[in-house]
């Protein structure tokens, strides 16, 4: 209940004052950064940070654990005690700042050189002001992107050395720190530093810029790839190739056209121009080093700018001296391997020059029993899979492809892989459908679609595949229409939760497709002149002498007419259950049920056990939590996702199944709780609001 009321709280927090956001980064681990360095500057000690601590857990647990022969020897050390002039950036971030260790994160050390190549961006993740001179007080702090929101990450500067040399990523002159600073903040929220080992670079794209990434194999590239790039630079994106190697020892090889393998490029502009009159498509690189540049065609002063006008030449600057250089398309496609596009939020730019994606991001949990469906090769549990809401109304402007539509990027990312690595827990298989909303429902996103939906009809687009990778991303061309995205698991009864971005080129309206919560319940009807004389018999023959029924002979009333039911399973009905049918059904303050009372229980256990025998699938006496959403809704409930969740962690067994008497409990205690919040709710705006002692007095009753 306590975890419960936290994670209200924080998604409160987000909707009121955009904790999370750009503009207000949560302190992670609840770290103030001018907090802890305005106590350290006042006490006149260092900064010795608690959450992430110098000793062998922040190294690893395994190849880089307390025994590990890449960590004899390790000391940390601050900046101060390896060199004798420390400084935190100097003369602005280059290339030459982030020089590989002994840890494997290569793939990080490639998205941290293409901050290098836009100090805005840069200036985002790597606060300005910070310095080993002015307030040094052994504290610095980082931004990043997680999941969803932004957080203001603090380390201190005791970096993990070996025989006076940084242990992991360094400058090459050795007395720049800024890069090292930042691989441990990333470390940090990582909960190591061997997190890190392995990863893709458009990992550390997204986390240094909050975007969304696609990445394309150049032996494999779609017809349309040039157009894409095009509006993609258009749109502020970020684009980096590369040239793959097949050994360690091709890393930074020099190709004869002086290209450099395994090296972080990135793409700065797309062209056609005229080349004797012919239409030429040209892609201008940057190289990082602001040297070595292509020889080949299109390069600086290559014989084919001859052929260019002049104005056009001087409008493309095709001879700067600076590390970037043009070449032809069909050359980029045939000497680089890999180009990686990182999508912008619109609150990543600030240059009017450029245009806006438009974009929504969701979370959502696969939480086993109620919301982890799995695929749709799972027929009996996929329809309970979170839905996503999406309308395209507006077609592109100039379409990349030549026809007509609305392109929408989807990204479905898994929480915190890296963090339970040491745990030895894998990542979740993951991918999601695009279905179209039915003509039945369309600008409805209250609903939730069922099996009578889904499963009679084809999805429209998917994800390329079901993969093991933090995030699976997509590009897509849909007409306009209405569509529901279902993200999920391969295999169902798989544990996670999940960031669903979606990227449009124009406007689109997208939320949760979840249910208002709601309840139409149909009372029996019941007089006394309906009643049967033997049932009132049979009310005499156990009220007793009082002719009113209390909760201790309500539980061994139903505990034994229940046990002649061979199709039900149950464990017997609690005390807590039988007070809680008094409750609701009491309406003269007896705290027994009378004879219309009970009664009318009566009906409508009979009803509940219809819908329990109807949604018993498997005839085993039980049902399946999977089954509870559309069990509560033939009963006259409508509840979303996270009150399912509820549902579920409450009421059934270890193998997520519902037996009758906990199928009851529910049921009853859904309706006090709407009749209590309707007593509640006078003026019937859908808010009420307690004191301390109605709370207590409400939550313990």
């Amino acid at each position: 209940m306590a975890n419960v009321a936290a994670e209200l709280a924080r998604r409160k927090a987000r909707v009121e004052d955009g904790t999370g956001s750009r503009g207000n980064a949560v302190p992670f681990n609840n770290q103030n950064f001018e907090q802890l360095r305005r106590e350290c500057l006042q006490s006149g000690s260092l900064f010795c940070d608690p959450t992430f601590p110098a000793d062998w857990d922040s190294l690893g647990y395994n190849q880089l654990g307390r025994y590990s022969s890449k960590t004899i020897g390790t000391e940390w050390k601050r900046p101060a005690e390896l060199c004798s002039d420390p400084q935190f950036i100097v003369d602005g971030a280059k290339r030459t700042d982030i020089c590989q260790g002994v840890l494997g994160d290569c793939w990080l050390l490639a998205a941290i050189a293409s901050l290098t190549l836009d100090p805005q961006i840069l200036s985002r993740v790597v606060p300005p002001g910070q310095n080993f001179s002015s307030q040094y007080a052994g504290i610095f702090h980082f931004q990043l992107w997680q999941y969803g929101q932004w957080v203001d990450v603090v380390v201190d500067d005791r970096l993990p050395s070996r025989d006076g040399k940084l242990l992991f990523v360094h400058s090459a002159e050795g007395g720049e720190f800024w890069s090292a600073l930042l691989e441990k903040a990333y470390a940090k929220v990582n909960s190591s530093y061997e997190a890190l080992s392995g990863g893709s670079s458009i990992e550390g794209f997204e986390d240094f810029t909050g975007g969304i990434a696609e990445s394309y194999d150049l032996k494999k590239a779609p017809p349309f790839l040039f157009n894409i790039m095009r509006k993609a630079l258009k749109l502020g994106s970020l684009l980096g190739c590369s040239i793959d190697i097949s050994s360690s020892r091709d890393t930074e090889a020099i190709t004869g056209q002086k290209l450099v393998k395994g090296h972080a490029y990135s793409i700065t502009g797309a062209q056609q121009v005229l080349h004797f009159g012919s239409p030429v498509e040209l892609v201008r690189i940057r190289n990082p080093w602001g040297q070595v540049e292509w020889t080949g065609a299109w390069s600086d002063n290559s014989k084919e700018w001859d052929g260019v006008q002049r104005e056009e030449k001087k409008k493309l600057d095709h001879s700067a001296d600076d590390g970037e250089f043009w070449m032809s398309y069909t050359d980029f496609l045939r000497q680089f391997s890999r180009l990686d596009i990182c999508n912008l939020t619109p609150d990543t730019l600030t240059s009017d020059s450029v245009g806006r994606w438009s974009f929504s991001e969701f979370e959502g949990v696969w939480r086993v029993g109620s919301t982890a469906g799995g695929c749709r090769n799972y027929p009996a549990t996929f329809c309970s899979n979170s839905q996503f809401f999406i309308r395209l109304e507006d077609e592109d402007d100039e379409p990349h492809d030549g026809e007509s539509g609305c392109t929408v990027l989807i990204g479905l990312m898994q929480r915190d892989g890296r963090r339970e690595r040491r745990f030895g827990r894998d990542l979740n298989t993951i991918g999601f459908s695009i279905y179209q909303v039915p003509d039945e429902f369309k600008g409805r996103s209250d609903i939730h679609l069922g099996a009578d939906v889904l499963l009679r009809r084809n999805a429209v687009a998917r994800s390329q595949t079901f993969t093991n990778l933090r995030e699976v991303s997509d590009r897509f061309k849909l007409p306009p229409g209405e569509y529901v995205i279902i993200p999920s698991t391969f295999e169902p009864h798989r544990r996670g939760s999940y960031i669903l971005r979606v990227f449009t080129e124009k406007q689109a309206h997208t939320t949760p497709m979840e249910e208002n919560i709601n309840a139409n319940i149909q009372e029996p009807d019941v007089g006394e002149k309906d009643m049967d004389p033997h049932f009132k018999r049979l009310f005499v023959q156990i009220s007793g002498n009082d002719s009113e029924i209390s909760a201790f002979e309500l539980q061994q009333i139903l505990d034994k007419v229940v046990a002649q039911r061979s199709h039900v399973k149950t464990d017997g009905f609690s005390l807590q259950t039988c007070r809680d049918i008094i409750s609701l059904l009491d309406t003269d303050g007896s705290s027994k049920l009378g004879l219309m009372e009970f009664h009318r229980l009566w009906k409508k256990i009979q009803n509940y056990l219809e819908i329990f025998r109807s949604h018993d699938s498997d005839g085993s006496g039980t049902m399946s939590s999977h089954e509870m959403r559309a069990a509560l809704a033939e009963a006259g409930f409508r509840v979303n996702s996270s009150v399912i969740h509820q549902i579920v962690d409450r009421f059934s067994d270890r193998s997520f199944s519902i037996d009758f008497d906990c199928f009851i409990d529910c049921l009853i205690r859904l309706e006090l709780l709407f009749k209590m919040f309707r007593t509640l709710d006078k003026k019937n705006q859908g808010m009420i609001q307690l004191d301390l002692q109605q709370w207590v007095c409400l939550a313990i009753n």
